[in-house]
């Protein structure tokens, strides 16, 4: 599938994320989006065929930059630990900065069902994987992590954790006392990723 869009996909693409994310997928139309959009029916469907097509590319378009950023990691002159705390970083905050699409993902498409639909989401899912083994492969032959690591299980880990902890956000607001959303942003970036941080080295790496 095509990862460049021009500006005029990219306004669709950006207004069914936005419907999808409220309303949900299947509660939402070609027509709801081509309205919205302020565009004819006709254009949606030849931009993008449906709209599981389209889905696919909104896929494609929001996780294309972390595709790159992973690839790039994996290959940066760091130690393992130092890569795991960067991949950490990249995780958060792209999911912090994408909310729409990967609560539609982690929301919506758990089902064997859709998810066999959308296979460019088990694409992208492989290829992020990937590029997380070669990290925990480095530090695993390098003597850092552990080699009884159950490697598909991180990236769950970090991502529910995450959702839980957003799809909550009153509780936790005021169970920590954190008086605006700022300040709970604020927390996501300090005191939650140094946890999600320890959390993934205390499973990669030897007790001492």
């Amino acid at each position: 599938m095509k990862t460049d869009f021009n500006e005029k996909q990219i306004q669709i693409l950006l207004i069914a994320e936005e419907l999808f994310a409220e309303n949900g997928f299947e509660k939402t139309s070609i027509r709801t989006i081509a309205k919205a959009a302020e565009i004819n029916i006709a254009m949606v469907s030849y931009y993008f065929g449906s709209k599981e097509k389209l889905l696919e590319a909104l896929i494609v378009y929001r996780t294309s930059e972390l595709k790159v950023q992973i690839e790039n990691l994996s290959v940066e002159d760091l130690d393992p630990i130092e890569k795991i705390d960067k991949l950490i970083d990249l995780y958060v905050n792209r999911i912090r900065c994408n909310r729409g699409i990967y609560r539609i993902l982690h929301f919506e498409f758990s089902s064997e069902e859709l998810e066999d639909k959308l296979k460019v989401l088990n694409e992208v899912k492989d290829r992020n994987l990937k590029s997380l083994e070669v990290i925990i492969k480095e530090g695993q032959q390098k003597g850092f992590f552990r080699k009884d690591i159950n490697i598909p299980l991180i990236p769950p880990t970090i991502m529910g954790t995450f959702f839980h902890f957003t799809t909550n956000k009153a509780y936790f607001k005021k169970l920590l006392d954190l008086d605006s959303d700022e300040a709970f942003e604020n927390y996501i970036q300090t005191t939650f990723k140094t946890h999600i941080k320890q959390t993934i080295k205390a499973l990669l790496i030897y007790e001492s």
